[in-house]
C-alpha cells in the first residue's frame, strides 16, 4: 500500500523539499505538552516544595503507629493455627517491614491447608493482629489444597478493610482511593509533571502505580505521549502526597517526576491546547542547502496541513481507511462486514452447539490459540 491508495495524491507546497529519517533515535523526537494556558510542560525540579512535605495521605502515620508494637505475643499465639515455618516466615516479613521501604518487600506463601474453615481462621487473625498485613488465598501445589499468600497493605491499616473483595481485585495492587484522612484544606489531586524516555503513557504510569500501590484510575492525563521520544506531560494522581511521589526518582529508570503542587480536579483526556515539537532529521538528502533553508523557511512561515501518513491507516489485509471510509458514507453493512471479514491466519469453525463451541474454545485456549472474535 502507498500513499496514493488512501487519497494522498500531491504536496500543498511547491518546493522540491528533501527527504530524512525521523526518529533513527528516540532522542530525536521531543515531545512536550501544551496545556489549556498555553504553557509548554517542562520538568524544572525534582524537590517538594517547603509547603508541601507537611501534606501526607496519612497511611504512613498510620502505618507506623501500628509498627511501634510489640508482635511477640500475638506470634507465639499464632502458633496454634501454623505450623513453625510459617510462623518464622510471618516474624521474618513483620521484621522486614520495621526496617526495609515496603515498595522492597516480596509477598510471602505459606504452606498449603485443605481445610477452608482453617484457612479463614488464619485470615482472620491477620486481620484482627496484623492491620498492616493483607491475605488472599492462592491456588496451592494440588488441585485439594490452597495457599494463603501474605502480602503489605499498601493502602494503610484500617482502611484496607473498605478494600474490593478479592474475586474482584485479582492481583492488581491495593488502590488507596476514599482515604478519609485527606487535609481538607488540600486539593485532593497532586498534579505533576511526568518526563519519559522511550516508554509509552500507560506503561510508565503502570510502573508508578504498582511502586505506589494505587490502581491505574487514580491517575489522570490530558493525552497519551509517543513511545519513542523524550516526552514531558502533566499528569494528576489520586490523594498521593508529593514526598512519597518524589522519592520514587531514585528508583525509576528513563522516567523522572516533579513540579509538584495539589489541585481539585484531576486531569482528563483533550484538556490540552495541544503538543511542542522537537524535530531532528538524520541522513537527510537534498538537491541543495538552499532547497533545505526554502523548505524550512516555508514551513516556518506557513504551517502545514494536519497530515496523517499510512502509520494511521493499518496495514493489515483489510486497511482501516476503507472501513473508515464506509462509515463516512454510512454503509454499515459493508462496515462491519470489512470488521468481521476473516483474516489470513484466521480459523472458521463450524459448531454443532452451544456445548460443542465451549469445548472447541477450551481446546484451543489450551493450545495457545487466543480467540478473538465470533461470526455468528
Amino acid at each position: 500500500m502507498d500513499e496514493s491508495d488512501v487519497g494522498i495524491h500531491c504536496y500543498i507546497s511547491q518546493l522540491p523539499g528533501f527527504r530524512g529519517i525521523l526518529k533513527q533515535r528516540y532522542s530525536d523526537f521531543i515531545v512536550n505538552e501544551v496545556d489549556l494556558a498555553g504553557n509548554i510542560v517542562h520538568l524544572t525540579s525534582l524537590e517538594v516544595p517547603p509547603e508541601l512535605v507537611k501534606v501526607s495521605d496519612g497511611h504512613d502515620m498510620e502505618r507506623s503507629d501500628y509498627l511501634n508494637r510489640n508482635y511477640d505475643s500475638e506470634i507465639e499465639s499464632f502458633r496454634a493455627l501454623l505450623c513453625e515455618s510459617d510462623v518464622d516466615l510471618v516474624k521474618t516479613m513483620i521484621d522486614q517491614v520495621k526496617g526495609q521501604p515496603k515498595e522492597s518487600i516480596s509477598p510471602i506463601v505459606l504452606s498449603p491447608y485443605s481445610d477452608k474453615a482453617h484457612r479463614t481462621a488464619i485470615h482472620h487473625y491477620f486481620k484482627e493482629n496484623f492491620k498492616f498485613l493483607v491475605t488472599d488465598t492462592v491456588d496451592g501445589p494440588d488441585a485439594s489444597t490452597k495457599c494463603i499468600r501474605v502480602r503489605i497493605n499498601s493502602g494503610g491499616g484500617a482502611s484496607a478493610r473498605n478494600s474490593k473483595k478479592r474475586k474482584e481485585r485479582g492481583d492488581k495492587p491495593f488502590d488507596s482511593r476514599g482515604s478519609s484522612s485527606w487535609p481538607e484544606d488540600v486539593g485532593k489531586f497532586l498534579r505533576f509533571n511526568l518526563y519519559k524516555e522511550n516508554k509509552d503513557t500507560q506503561e510508565v504510569l503502570g510502573i508508578i502505580g504498582k511502586m505506589l500501590g494505587v490502581q491505574s484510575r487514580s491517575f489522570g492525563f490530558s493525552g497519551t505521549k509517543d513511545k519513542r521520544a523524550v516526552t514531558t506531560q502533566r499528569v494528576t494522581v489520586f490523594k498521593q502526597s508529593a514526598g512519597k511521589l518524589a522519592s520514587l526518582n531514585e528508583r525509576l529508570f528513563g522516567i523522572k517526576v516533579g513540579d509538584f503542587c495539589y489541585v481539585k480536579d484531576g486531569l482528563l483526556l483533550g484538556q490540552l491546547q495541544g503538543n511542542q515539537f522537537t524535530i531532528t532529521l538524520r541522513g537527510v538528502v537534498a538537491e541543495s542547502e538552499d532547497n533545505i533553508k526554502a523548505s524550512a523557511d516555508s514551513l516556518g512561515k506557513h504551517g502545514f496541513v494536519n497530515y496523517f501518513g499510512l502509520q494511521r491507516f493499518g496495514s493489515g489485509s483489510i486497511p482501516t481507511h476503507l472501513i473508515g471510509a464506509a462509515l463516512l458514507r454510512g454503509d454499515w453493512g459493508v462496515a462491519v462486514s470489512l470488521i468481521l471479514e476473516p483474516r489470513e491466519g484466521d480459523i472458521l469453525l463450524l459448531l454443532k452447539s452451544t456445548i460443542h463451541f465451549n469445548v472447541m474454545c477450551c481446546r484451543m485456549v489450551k493450545h495457545g490459540y487466543k480467540i478473538v472474535k465470533f461470526v455468528i
